[in-house]
């Protein structure tokens, strides 16, 4: 039984429940001086804490999916071996299987669309990274076959887990429900987290002598897709989005890499990449990479290209509403910038699901289809 199942979650309750009850049944027989009596009161009480603790963290982490999974949870790894296919005309993905979405008609591709989980080997960067494909209806509908749609990267926070973009923030069905109403344009969505060498947190940084993570998103990953999808492959039919950490990453890549990503739309994004125990020493000394990592710095010394960005934060409850009118006040010609400014709003999934339909309709605008 999965940590976020609703099995676990209801047999985490009754324990509570039954163990308090049994508590309280049975102190007057425990009451006594015995070292029995004494060992069954605190046997009965620590058990009833644990359970309760227990169930309070579960519904927590069921409403916010800070953990996917034990093995998230216990911090140990748990995906599967990455197969790579190196025969079909050297491609760069291998499909480990399908899921179908949680909307009418989701047993048929052609009306619900389709999650793939992937495998993806990244030529130049040599970095092996699962990921989560959404294929919207029209991908499996013949007036499409000829079609190229535009696709998007979506990137969660650290350490976050790629399912978190599909049961918690719902890209998928967020987008099926959208682009059924006409709101957006049918889009292929690759959604996976930004820490591609866990444990470690390379802050989508080329590290000297480590990690080439930029160097996977911004090239090996759109190229890989491309060669296996119907999708576009010039910048105009590509865009990156993310929150948190997911968000600093999308727009510096999207800032830095405008030849592969017309759109990049960071959700409560910071803008300069930080160094702690978690993510090691990204820039091995050299001042020219950490200023490169520096969004702010970048927009004032990169000369500009024509590039949308959508920024977003909240007056109460986000600590980067300053750098995020720093960076509106920064971006010039031919770039553009968007925004999204809530009056109130935390650092968490509740904002977030907040943002991301009229960041989706913002993004849809601005990417074409082949």
């Amino acid at each position: 039984m999965g940590l976020t199942s609703t099995t676990v979650l209801v047999m985490a309750v009754v324990a509570a429940v039954v163990l308090f009850a049994s508590t309280i049944w049975l102190w007057p027989r425990l009451a006594g001086r015995t070292w029995r009596a004494v060992t069954g009161r605190i046997a009965l009480l620590l058990a009833t804490q644990l359970a309760i603790f227990a169930s309070v963290g579960l519904v927590a982490n069921n409403a916010f999916l800070f953990y996917g999974s034990w093995a998230d949870l216990f911090g140990k790894q748990q995906d599967l071996g990455v197969v790579v296919d190196h025969s079909a005309g050297g491609k760069r993905i291998k499909v480990m299987g399908t899921q179908r979405l949680d909307v009418p008609g989701g047993d048929r591709p052609e009306r619900g669309g389709q999650i793939q989980k992937i495998a993806v080997d990244g030529e130049k960067s040599a970095i092996k990274s699962p990921a989560y494909v959404y294929l919207p209806p029209e991908y499996f509908q013949p007036q499409y076959a000829k079609k190229r749609f535009p696709a998007a990267i979506v990137l969660t926070g650290y350490p976050g887990t790629a399912e978190n973009l599909i049961k918690a923030l719902k890209y998928p069905r967020t987008a099926h429900e959208m682009a059924a109403k006409g709101k957006i344009q049918p889009m292929v969505l690759v959604m996976l987290r930004p820490t591609v060498a866990p444990p470690r947190d390379t802050e989508c940084v080329d590290i000297p002598g480590g990690p080439q993570t930029e160097t996977f998103f911004a090239d090996d990953l759109p190229t890989a897709v491309a060669g296996v999808y119907r999708v576009g492959t010039n910048a105009a039919n590509w865009g990156i989005i993310g929150n948190s950490t997911g968000g600093y990453c999308s727009l510096k890549i999207a800032l830095h890499h405008p030849d592969r990503f017309a759109a990049g739309a960071g959700l409560s994004a910071y803008y300069e990449a930080p160094e702690d125990r978690t993510t090691g020493d990204l820039f091995q000394g050299k001042k020219e990479l950490r200023q490169r990592a520096n969004l702010l710095w970048s927009l004032d010394n990169k000369p500009p290209a024509k590039t949308s960005f959508l920024v977003t934060s909240s007056k109460k409850g986000e600590p980067n509403l300053k750098d995020t009118l720093r960076f509106i006040d920064k971006v010039r010609p031919p770039a553009r910038v968007s925004s999204i400014l809530l009056d109130s709003g935390g650092h968490n999934f509740t904002t977030w699901k907040r943002e991301i339909p009229p960041a989706l309709e913002w993004l849809s605008g601005r990417l074409t289809s082949a």
